[in-house]
């Protein structure tokens, strides 16, 4: 039983690390000898947990059932440790997390060297992403998503809010009129994400009156960052999530069109931190949960 304890540890690991090359670095062995340990389990259970290719390794469907156990027995382990005082609670090791690419690059990475400095043995991995996750079948810690509450299968908390605001420069305004009505946006060059045709249909609400707007225009992008350089340029009036748009909108290079009308988007709402559900997450988790948490909340009341 010792030793089928053992070789479930090792096998979380590998999962968590992603490679047997990792997992042995972290468990102070070789990867041969980790391959090994999975070996047995697998054989230990008459089924095949990872299924191993050239690139990655992928859970099969028992492997996940076998890793999501493993998961709640290291967990039940590190607590009954900590209860007893056998081990550290410094936050250590390496944090692998999945965020949105414009979440990631305006709102997360601004606050990640103070993380690191005041966590000097929590590394970060930060993957910037915007394709749907599984946090079981990815070697993945944390997923920070844009949601109204955590998926079937996930805990989370909540870190912010997402909104969105339409907006053009004053030179643009000036020149081609500013709009009263979400209609008016019909004669207007509009910059918009351009994924999918729904997102050149921009939908407003204003108290209980909802209208849906199809707008046109000659540029369009799917990253935020290009959306605001090229309102700056003046090119037309564009869609940009606030934390985007925060900076120039304070310098006053851009300005609000529509200020009384809340755009909605399927990109606003709640920023979630997400993670399979655990009642004993690791330290260095706990450690940047609440770090996120404190951080954003302070810049949202700062906003406000």
């Amino acid at each position: 039983m010792n030793a089928l304890l053992h070789e479930i540890a090792v096998f979380v690991k590998v999962v968590e690390t992603g490679s047997f090359s990792a997992a042995s670095r972290q468990l102070g062995t070789t990867p041969s000898a980790t391959s090994r340990a999975v070996s047995r389990l697998e054989k230990a259970l008459s089924t095949q947990l990872l299924e191993r290719s050239t690139r990655k390794l992928r859970l099969s469907d028992s492997g996940q059932a076998v890793y999501r156990h493993g998961q709640a027995m290291m967990g039940a382990a590190q607590a009954a440790l900590e209860v007893s005082g056998h081990i550290n609670e410094t936050p250590q090791g390496v944090v692998r997390i999945s965020i949105p690419k414009a979440v990631g690059h305006y709102v997360i990475h601004p606050h990640i060297p103070d993380f690191l400095a005041q966590y000097p043995e929590v590394d970060v991995l930060m993957r910037l992403e915007d394709r749907h996750f599984d946090l079981i079948d990815d070697p993945i810690d944390l997923a920070l998503r844009i949601t109204d509450q955590p998926p079937p299968g996930l805990m989370g908390r909540e870190l912010m809010k997402i909104s969105h605001v339409i907006c053009a420069t004053p030179h643009y305004l000036t020149t081609h009129g500013t709009p009263q009505t979400p209609k008016d946006l019909q004669q207007h060059s509009c910059i918009c994400l351009g994924e999918i045709p729904a997102d050149a249909h921009w939908k407003f609400q204003r108290a209980h009156q909802r209208v849906t707007v199809p707008v046109k225009g000659r540029y369009a992008a799917n990253h935020t960052g290009v959306r605001l350089s090229a309102i700056q340029q003046h090119l037309g009036i564009g869609s940009l999530p606030h934390f985007t748009a925060r900076e120039a909108l304070e310098r006053g290079e851009i300005v609000p069109v529509l200020p009384e009308w809340t755009f909605k988007t399927q990109y606003c709402g709640g920023l979630w931190v997400l993670y399979p559900p655990n009642k004993h997450l690791p330290a260095k988790l706990r450690a940047l949960i609440q770090f996120l948490s404190e951080r954003l909340t302070a810049t949202t009341a700062k906003k406000s």
